[in-house]
């Protein structure tokens, strides 16, 4: 339970949902945490709730990841205010629906790959070289089953997410041995993105999977903290399936 006393942990989409979940584990566990959105507001918010329910330092950022330059800001705020970053977790993401493959427009895609791929490439570079210099850290990248299981209905996506299965490896040898690169492969969360599924898609997928249901966005953090701590020490450009048996 101390292991994270006084450690630095970014979250990107941790106003709510999945990222939310995880910083209020982090915080809850005495880790210092930078609540990365768009939506300032809702990070201003959490953020105030942390302080005052875990005694810990929160700093909310407003981020769009698909941003390069939003990205350099972020990374620059968090080592101002902390001097340092141990845990960087790339949770934010995007699905968008569309209506078909032929109608998904060039900025659509465009804003797909952003948020999905070039967001958490540029901050694990930036943050990660820095990691490096300062002896180490651990980068969690949130994957998906669409990256092995793509469907038509999220394609962009999926093809994003199989880039950050392969930017996972890359990043792993190139910042080992002292900073370790891995990612959560997920499955079907009760999260925003749950909010548009089609009719009848929830029975459909929870028939899909051996667990029989859908997860709730807290049931990441055991996996979260697992890649982010000692106790995992021996892994690096792994990819975890949390993905409640996806056949």
């Amino acid at each position: 339970m101390r292991e994270f006393q006084d450690k630095v942990v970014i979250v990107t989409g941790g106003s709510r949902g999945i990222g939310k979940e995880i910083v209020l584990a982090f915080a809850e566990r005495g880790a210092h945490v930078v609540i990365a959105s768009r939506k300032v507001e809702a990070c201003e918010r959490l953020a105030e709730h942390v302080r005052s329910t875990c005694g810990v330092r929160a700093l909310p950022v407003a981020c769009n990841v698909s941003d390069w330059g939003d990205c350099d800001a972020l990374a620059d705020a968090a080592y101002d205010e902390f001097g340092q970053v141990d845990v960087l977790v790339n949770n934010a993401g995007l699905s968008p629906l569309y209506p078909s493959l032929v109608e998904v427009s060039e900025a659509l895609f465009d804003k797909i790959i952003g948020v999905n791929l070039r967001g958490p490439f540029r901050l694990s570079a930036l943050i990660g070289s820095r990691m490096v210099a300062d002896g180490g850290g651990s980068i969690i990248n949130m994957g998906s089953v669409e990256a092995i299981r793509p469907t038509p209905a999220a394609l962009p996506y999926a093809a994003a997410k199989g880039g950050l299965h392969l930017l996972t490896e890359g990043f792993a040898r190139e910042y080992a041995p002292t900073v370790r690169v891995n990612t959560l492969q997920l499955g079907p969360f009760l999260t925003d993105i749950a909010d548009n599924w089609a009719e009848g898609a929830r029975e459909r997928i929870e028939e899909t999977v051996a667990l029989g249901r859908c997860a709730e966005p807290s049931e990441v953090v055991g996996s979260v903290l697992f890649f982010a701590g000692s106790a995992s020490s021996y892994s690096t450009g792994a990819v975890l399936r949390v993905d409640g048996g996806w056949r």
